[in-house]
């Protein structure tokens, strides 16, 4: 066995120590970020995240109004630029100028006005729920517009706004209306799926009924036909002038909540929710709207129409179904193509899209919940994260001037403006990120074009308010050196601006340099009896987490299969090293009462190892197991770090066992014998007569706990006839005279506190 002394080696630790201070880890690494998966950790102000990595201006993007209102269902703007939104909580429809300011102009007994309709000349069509109606609404004859007052004025011109039951389908809700070319208004309706058409002359009949529940969305193609889905089983439909339905396409979700057609023919449409075979489809309910206390009889507010704004008590029992409200599995938007060709081209586990629309460039936009995001989809898989709202739901688009498009939301009732061109300035800042330990941090490394700053602060919380360094710029042109403190973390922030050439970040990369921190162990255990079987080499798997260069690959270690062995002394070590070093272990043993410590192993790669107990004598040990980072680092740059294990012992020696005695004494078989051991207490003692079952017997005092013990026991004669030859024939002894006839054989055996076992032997003769 090799056995070396440590007065060298500890000497050698000393000089390594002395230069700790100064030590950093395996050598420089990075943080780069580039992918959408680790951009989109961070928070962007007018910058939007390419899904295939990289950062550019968003549209601009700013709130116009906010509603009283919860919920926006749906919007529509007139040529003047006007706003119409179609509210629920309370339920309202809000008039909103171009300049922002808006006035309620009808407020109806129903809970939620859920869409929204103009006509070729202007006039406003809205349909409630639930149990819901089609109302005309359209400006008085000669009626003053609103002066801009703001709806909590209530002081819109007296008379500007009419309103009349247009149509009443008689179903519980109505989800979409759409006119087409001809001025007919098609209405879809739950809970029986049935599409109205009323004519511009008020005619209204069913126009397509569905198997279905619910028809949700409406839209016309550019041939005229009518384009509906569904919820329940998630179908898309087209409807012919004619009435006759076809389904274009069994969506994999099961509600259908927008749709939009592109120039070229194209239907996209968005789905929701996990279908369910043979499950009837159900609708959550969504809170029931607190109705607005009802003004006094003929306190009208100006230029709006108040329909019995006191809810009746049924109305309010009512359950409002909320589009997509409790879908699961994130949703999907297909594209049909003209030739009815379907394909996926979009999807999120994440985001519930509620409205599609085209933004001035014919970009397909997606506006989602509940994260409030609004995502251009540029192709298959491949998108933008353009914006977050503030609110949880962005629920409709509408065309606006100049290009732009109104978009609104939902928790809180917003309206927004989606400008056609970008920000002219833009803000992101990264998420914060963990070098595990004390970094110096180096030069910063940006991929991109056109107009943009690099800026970057550190500290050693994990939380930036909590009195980092400031802001400070990066020069990218001369010196990208990070001039921020070393710390733990750090962050960093791009300002992009408008010029000539749109500005774009593909990847930003900080280079950092880890403080060297010595290998840690959390615990040391021998086990004695035990054998570790050796394991192939464990697999080495990418980091994913936004580092990349020189930081380390994840380490996944299983534990190694462990087997009895008596000869056997296993030992194992968890230990972590949190600069991810790679490490190597030794493995020394020291005997109780001695001031050595004497090698076992060195040069080990695994967290354990195994030894024949018998290559050390008996008696009491302690393991320390050395780890080194040696492999990571320089000469002399490594550390070490040591940890012992709890005191053991060793026995492989078995007892002795002296004087064993046997006679027969009246009847009785008496034994007698003395059993002792070197290192361990005596355990137990059997004993066996005439190859009969083993017996345990007690000592005299009956304790077993000193390495010397004594045996006195008697036992009985085993019953039986003895075989004896008579004039050369076999015959049998009375059983009373076979104590005196027969040969009997004594085995005993003792086993010390660590299982070692001798036995021995003992005859008596017959007389």
């Amino acid at each position: 066995m090799a056995i070396r002394l440590r007065k060298q080696f500890f000497l050698v630790l000393t000089s390594v120590f002395a230069v700790v201070q100064l030590a950093f880890g395996e050598g420089t690494r990075t943080w780069e970020q580039s992918k959408f998966e680790d951009l989109s950790k961070g928070s962007a102000a007018g910058v939007a995240i390419r899904s295939m990595g990289g950062l550019e201006l968003a549209p601009a993007f700013k709130a116009i109004s906010t509603t009283p209102s919860t919920y926006i269902w749906s919007i529509a703007a007139d040529p003047s630029g006007n706003l119409y939104a179609a509210t629920g909580a309370p339920a309202r429809v809000y008039r909103v100028t171009p300049q922002g300011q808006p006035a309620t102009i009808f407020e109806p007994k129903e809970l939620q006005v859920q869409a929204l309709a103009l006509d070729k000349n202007g006039i406003l069509y809205a349909a409630t729920n639930p149990d819901g109606k089609v109302y005309r609404i359209e400006r008085q004859p000669g009626a003053s517009p609103a002066k801009g007052k703001a709806d909590t004025d209530k002081t819109t011109s007296s008379g500007e706004f009419s309103a009349s039951v247009y149509f009443d389908p008689g179903t519980k809700y109505i989800w979409d209306m759409v006119f087409d070319g001809s001025g007919n208004l098609y209405v879809a309706t739950g809970d029986h799926g049935e599409i109205f058409r009323v004519t511009p002359k008020g005619e209204h009949s069913v126009f397509f009924k569905s198997d279905e529940a619910h028809i949700r969305v409406l839209s016309v193609d550019t041939k005229g036909n009518l384009i509906a889905g569904s919820d329940g089983s998630g179908l898309v439909y087209q409807i012919k002038p004619s009435g006759e339905g076809f389904v274009l396409y069994s969506a994999p979700k099961k509600e259908i909540t927008a749709l939009a057609i592109d120039k070229a023919g194209n239907i996209y449409a968005s789905g929701v929710g996990e279908k369910r075979p043979g499950v009837t489809p159900s609708i959550l309910p969504s809170p029931v709207p607190t109705p607005t206390p009802a003004p006094t009889a003929g306190a009208a507010q100006p230029g709006m129409v108040v329909l019995n704004v006191n809810p009746s008590p049924s109305a309010l029992a009512s359950s409002i179904p909320l589009p997509g409200s409790g879908a699961g599995g994130g949703s999907e938007i297909y594209r049909i193509a003209p030739d009815g060709s379907p394909s996926r081209i979009w999807a999120s586990r994440d985001d519930l899209v509620y409205a599609l629309a085209f933004d001035p460039a014919g970009r397909l936009l997606a506006g989602t919940g509940n994260r409030g995001h609004v995502f251009a989809i540029t192709g298959e898989d491949r998108f933008v994260d353009l914006l977050k709202a503030s609110a949880t739901q962005v629920t409709a688009f509408a065309e606006a001037p100049a290009g732009g498009l109104y978009v609104s939301t939902s928790n809180l009732g917003k309206v927004f403006l989606l400008g056609g061109s970008p920000e002219s300035e833009g803000s992101y800042e990264s998420d914060v990120f963990d070098g595990k330990v004390f970094s110096r941090w180096g030069r910063a490394e940006l991929r991109g074009v056109g107009q943009v700053e690099l800026f970057a602060r550190s500290g050693n919380v994990d939380n930036p308010d909590r009195n980092w360094s400031p802001w400070t710029p990066v020069d990218l042109q001369k010196d990208p050196v990070l001039k921020v403190p070393p710390a733990r973390f750090i962050q960093w922030k791009a300002v992009l601006h408008a010029s000539n050439t749109a500005p774009s970040v593909d990847s930003v990369l900080l280079n950092y340099l880890p403080k060297n921190v010595a290998p840690d162990f959390d615990d040391v255990t021998v086990q004695v009896g035990v054998h570790y079987q050796q394991l192939p080499k464990p697999a080495v798997v990418p980091d994913t987490s936004g580092a990349a260069g020189g930081t380390p690959p994840l380490r996944f270690e299983a534990p190694p299969p462990t087997i009895r062995a008596p000869d056997s002394i296993g030992v194992k070590w968890t230990v972590h090293d949190d600069n991810d070093d790679q490490m190597v272990y030794s493995v020394y043993y020291r005997g109780e009462g001695e001031t050595r410590w004497l090698l076992l192993k060195e040069n080990l790669t695994d967290k354990f190892y195994s030894f024949d107990a018998s290559l050390l004598p008996d008696g009491g040990y302690t393991v320390e197991v050395m780890a080194s980072d040696a492999p990571s680092h320089s000469p002399g740059q490594a550390l070490t770090s040591t940890r012992d294990s709890a005191r053991f012992e060793v026995d492989t020696t078995p007892p002795r066992i002296d004087d064993l005695k046997a006679s027969v004494e009246g009847g009785q078989i008496h034994v007698t014998f003395h059993a002792t051991d070197g290192f361990s207490n005596i355990k137990r003692a059997e004993y066996s007569v005439d190859a009969a079952d083993w017996q345990y017997v007690e000592p005299v005092g009956q304790l077993a706990d000193s390495k010397s013990a004594r045996y006195d026991f008697q036992v009985a004669v085993p019953p039986g006839l003895d075989l004896f030859v008579m004039g050369g024939n076999p015959a049998r002894l009375p059983r009373e005279t076979r104590t005196i006839s027969a040969d009997h054989v004594v085995v005993v055996r003792v086993y010390d506190r660590f299982d070692n076992m001798s036995a021995a032997k003992t005859m008596i003769r017959g007389k």
